[in-house]
């Protein structure tokens, strides 16, 4: 299992970081390498996560602490499913790419509620599926806010100024705690895209 978990990267960062986007151009070049890769993302389009992407859409009311709660199982129910589960695709052989995995619950459930809780309900994804590499791509608040309010329509209530704040502390609170037991790699958002692809490819390249 240690060496299929060498192919389990994901992508981390605030809001508008473009975290998506180097997800998509890594998915695009280990194809290209001819390696077999699978992308996905949470909140999963699994139904625990079309329930959390109700809620985000406000469809759905919920408390902060229950939203902390469905990422968890969602996420274990990424991580385990038989049909598009992490597991089952790293069992496959198959690279997985993740944008979002646990840290971003550290990040934004753990700046809302006790983020020692939120740890601990995370454990046994941890347990079961820890990617041997998670890129952080890091731009300040204020560039976060200009970008997503200039590419959508409606924000979501979570993306304020005074939020994405306190979740870019706690991503750096987290990264500082895990340094020592996560292969953590802090990149340079504010770059030209093609500057931090080609960061990314140096750091996938070295596991």
């Amino acid at each position: 299992m240690d060496s299929r978990r060498k192919n389990f990267i994901v992508f981390e960062g605030i809001d508008g970081c473009g975290k998506s986007t180097q997800a998509r151009l890594l998915d695009e070049r280990l194809k290209q390498e001819g390696i077999p890769v699978h992308l996905t993302a949470e909140p999963s389009t699994r139904p625990i996560g079309k329930m959390i992407r109700d809620i985000f859409a406000q469809r759905m009311n919920a408390d902060d602490r229950t939203i902390a709660a469905l990422f968890v199982a969602d996420r274990l129910d990424h991580v385990i499913n038989h049909e598009e589960g992490i597991l089952s695709k790293l069992e496959m052989g198959i690279t997985v790419i993740s944008d979002r995995y646990y840290l971003s619950s550290y990040a934004y459930q753990g700046a809302l509620v006790p983020l020692e809780w939120v740890m601990n309900a995370n454990a046994l994804s941890v347990e079961l599926a820890k990617p041997s590499l998670h890129l952080f791509i890091d731009i300040p608040v204020e560039l976060s806010m200009e970008r997503i309010s200039t590419s959508r329509t409606e924000l979501e209530p979570y993306e304020t100024h005074e939020n994405l704040l306190r979740v870019r502390e706690t991503y750096l609170q987290v990264i500082d705690q895990l340094k020592e037991i996560e292969h953590i790699v802090r990149i340079d958002g504010t770059q030209p895209v093609d500057w931090i692809s080609k960061r990314v490819w140096e750091e996938v390249c070295r596991l």
